[in-house]
């Protein structure tokens, strides 16, 4: 069981993961993008094993409250830079689809 600084310092590292994702997706680097969430996921994952069911209380919740409006500022504008890309390659694979079964039909 983690304590509360623990606690915290897991949410800052997943805050400076997030935003790094951020700027992976800015730039359109999606291998590091895909790399840098593998990571943050590990760390989400300890979290989720190893936070104590007791609240925290003063500064550290309003820390960690305000920590966790960062990730979802991050994870919100990462979904607005990846949706339309996730479309583009949508649409890239089911346009071959499209050509390889109009291929296989008539032969071409």
């Amino acid at each position: 069981m983690m304590n509360s600084d623990q606690v915290i310092s897991l949410y800052e590292t997943v805050s400076e993961l997030t935003g790094q994702m951020l700027q992976a997706a800015q730039v359109r680097d999606w291998e590091n993008l895909a790399a840098l969430e593998s990571h943050c996921a590990s760390h989400i994952q300890s979290l989720k094993d190893g936070e104590p069911v007791v609240a925290l209380s003063g500064d550290r919740r309003l820390r960690k409250v305000a920590i966790i409006h960062q990730i979802l500022a991050h994870d919100r504008e990462i979904r607005n830079l990846t949706t339309p890309w996730m479309a583009e390659l949508s649409a890239l694979i089911n346009s071959s689809g499209a050509s390889r079964k109009l291929s296989a039909a008539y032969g071409a």
